[in-house]
């Protein structure tokens, strides 16, 4: 479960849905020669392939990868984010294996400094998301954003199983972005102002009526568990590198 349209300066932490609020990384390196794969002789990128190959089934020999859930949040590609995510038995969802993904959840969304995240990010295909918005986030936003994008702090919150209704169907524009699509962003359409309910995380029912930057939050985790993405639904001629500025320098 942090927005402009022209330049990646202005993408604040407070503006992203599960992603990092520090600068996407960007790859660096020195300049020289490429060749390109067709002209370089097969034995040489043949043989580059299995010193790979070898390197990483050593590798899982000595330290099998990670399973769900996950320490990380997962990228575009990975087939749990396409996924429709199942429904919690309400009677298991104070149970070890359920509290263990709320955990990993809020671990990883406050590791990665996220202001949501939903289980499929951390390769469970439950329908749980977990959101939060802390002072210090709001407090590293400018004030006019606050108020053109209803920005305001949320506590943290859970929501299992959760059902969300449309309360004004005007939609707003604003920039997106997402940890599961790292290092870019674009124009995503959401409702103005919706309610969701569900279970907390001690099964207790709950409803959650919002709007604003809150509103646009609850929308994309929501999409998450529907295995739609922000791509999906982007004005996509706004779809941008956020540190394409960076790449000219």
């Amino acid at each position: 479960m942090n927005i402009t349209v022209c330049s990646s300066a202005l993408l604040t932490r407070a503006y992203r849905m599960c992603i990092s609020k520090a600068p996407w990384p960007h790859s660096t390196g020195s300049i020289g020669w490429v060749v390109p794969v067709c002209m370089a002789p097969n034995r040489s990128y043949s043989t580059n392939i299995k010193v790979r190959s070898y390197l990483q089934y050593m590798k899982r020999k000595i330290k099998p990868p990670p399973s769900p859930p996950y320490p990380h949040v997962c990228q575009v590609g990975e087939p749990v984010l396409r996924a429709q995510a199942a429904a919690v038995d309400p009677g298991a969802v104070q149970g070890p294996e359920v509290q263990e993904v709320i955990h990993t959840m809020v671990k990883v969304m406050r590791k990665f400094e996220c202001v949501g995240l939903s289980a499929p990010q951390v390769g469970v295909p439950l329908r749980i998301l977990a959101l939060e918005f802390p002072e210090r986030m709001l407090e590293d936003s400018l004030p006019a954003a606050r108020e053109a994008r209803g920005l305001t702090t949320v506590p943290l919150r859970i929501f299992i199983n959760p059902q969300l209704r449309v309360l004004d169907g005007r939609t707003v524009l604003f920039q997106e972005a997402c940890e599961s699509i790292s290092g870019f962003s674009a124009t995503v359409p959401r409702y103005l102002s919706v309610e969701v309910s569900g279970l907390n995380e001690k099964a207790e029912p709950v409803t959650w009526q919002v709007s604003g930057w809150p509103a646009r939050i609850l929308q994309h985790e929501m999409d998450h568990l529907d295995g739609v993405l922000y791509i999906d639904r982007m004005d996509s001629k706004t779809f941008i590198n956020v540190n394409w500025a960076a790449k000219n320098e």
